[in-house]
């Protein structure tokens, strides 16, 4: 068939243009249209939804708030800008296409159950929620926590594994500092394990202007272990464990009560703080993600482990920067190796603290301490520990004119107000003088006779 006229072959090309989308939606699976919608719901919910929020809907249709944990609405490129992640963190060739694929409850009920835990993995709306997010919004960041991971995992399963509790929490620093061992939240909790001041404190942490302990990984992840081994004695349940390290054992005892004495998390969760009601999901949701990953289309960062370290312990105060210039050592490497240091000083001369450095570069400090300990130390270490009065002149003393200087030796401003104030005092004075001699002299009259 020919059509030779152009109208004829526009009108054509038209009603082409307008069957063929129609036929695709005619000949299109009913599942299949079904999927297209939920994606688009799924898209149109997670714009609806703050950063720091999960919204729940309950059995009755209400609407449920639930703060997301604050470690986990960092900004990405503020954890890439760290040290150890400039250096030591690459983004890696991934083959896998950056879709988050939808799987059935009970494939997610499955896989918790599957992971080796002493502690319950169970599966619910909440938490699947939180699995929804880090796989979707937060894909990224779990890619850094991935690669991130390598460089804390160890030293917090070493922790935990001295005190004999699950292997499992080694991941809740994930959602308390985000992997950022300089993180301090807005109540002022700090650390990869965020201590309070007063918890740290509790469990031998010190913390003053020069050194901060709670941003040291290795002693935190230890005061950390027996903190939680304080927990469970206390409550007996991982679950409550979890939730009393992010509010406190006293607001769990709150919950307990006024759920007439309930002792599990599911049960008390309404009577939580807003926070703590997402905390131990957040807390399932990232055991499972850091296990399941590559079923989600994630790819770890690729990590280049960093050289080994060696400390030494210095007795005398001595700043970053002078390690740095003498041994040669990029200070944001050193900074990075002793976070705990809040302004670079190491205050060993209040005690003998610890200098974490590369091992290569422990034998050349040892070889160069003492002009390390000299270099430019009145510009970098410039406190003073005597100083003199300046007493070869006489004192210089100024009279203000505003001031006068009273009868009894007292300095104050003297206004009319005050002037009829102190008349009004005196004559009353007076007279309460004369109303006493009198009544002595009336006594004494009375006696006599």
């Amino acid at each position: 068939m020919y059509i030779t006229d152009n109208s004829l072959v526009v009108t054509f090309n038209k009603a082409v243009k307008w069957f063929l989308p129609l036929c695709f939606f005619i000949f299109l699976p009913f599942n299949a249209l079904a999927q297209i919608n939920k994606d688009d719901d799924d898209e149109e919910e997670v714009v609806a939804t703050s950063d720091d929020e999960i919204i729940v809907m309950d059995q009755e249709g209400n609407e449920e708030v639930i703060e997301f944990p604050e470690a986990m609405t960092y900004d990405l490129d503020s954890l890439l800008n760290l040290y150890t992640s400039k250096t030591y963190l690459d983004e890696e060739d991934c083959n896998m296409r950056d879709i988050n694929p939808v799987f059935s409850k009970e494939e997610y009920i499955d896989r918790l159950s599957r992971i080796p835990t002493v502690m319950e993995m169970a599966y619910n709306d909440v938490v699947q929620k939180f699995i929804d997010r880090y796989s979707g919004r937060l894909r990224h960041s779990i890619s850094y926590m991935l690669g991130a991971s390598n460089f804390y995992i160890p030293i917090f399963e070493e922790a935990l594994e001295a005190y004999q509790l699950p292997l499992e929490l080694k991941y809740l620093p994930i959602i308390e500092s985000a992997l950022n061992p300089k993180a301090v939240s807005r109540v002022g909790a700090t650390g990869l394990w965020q201590f309070m001041i007063t918890t740290g404190k509790q469990y031998g942490l010190q913390v003053n202007s020069l050194l901060d302990e709670r941003r040291d990984p290795v002693k935190a992840s230890y005061a950390a272990a027996r903190y939680l081994r304080d927990l469970y004695r206390v409550f007996g349940d991982w679950n409550l464990v979890i939730a009393a390290y992010n509010c406190g054992p006293e607001n769990i005892n709150k919950a307990i009560h006024r759920s007439n004495g309930e002792k599990d998390y599911w049960q008390i969760y309404p009577y939580l703080p807003k926070e703590t009601r997402g905390y131990v999901p957040a807390f399932i949701a990232a055991n499972y993600m850091m296990t399941y990953y590559s079923q989600h289309n994630i790819c770890p960062m690729s990590t280049r482990l960093p050289a080994k370290t060696d400390t030494v312990m210095v007795n005398r105060n001595l700043h970053l920067e002078q390690v740095a210039e003498v041994i040669g050592i990029n200070i944001d490497l050193l900074r990075s190796l002793n976070p705990m240091y809040r302004r670079d000083i190491v205050p060993g001369l209040t005690q003998p603290c610890p200098l974490r450095l590369p091992q290569t570069e422990v034998g050349k400090f040892i070889d160069m301490e003492d002009s390390v300990y000299t270099y430019k130390v009145d510009e970098l270490l410039n406190k003073r520990t005597e100083v003199e009065v300046k007493d070869d002149v006489p004192t210089y003393y100024h009279k203000s004119k505003r001031y006068a200087r009273g009868k009894k030796g007292r300095i104050g401003r003297r206004t009319k107000a005050s002037r009829g104030r102190g008349k009004a005092y005196r004559s009353r004075t007076k007279a309460t003088k004369r109303r006493s001699s009198a009544r002595k002299r009336k006594s004494t009259r009375r006696r006599r006779r």
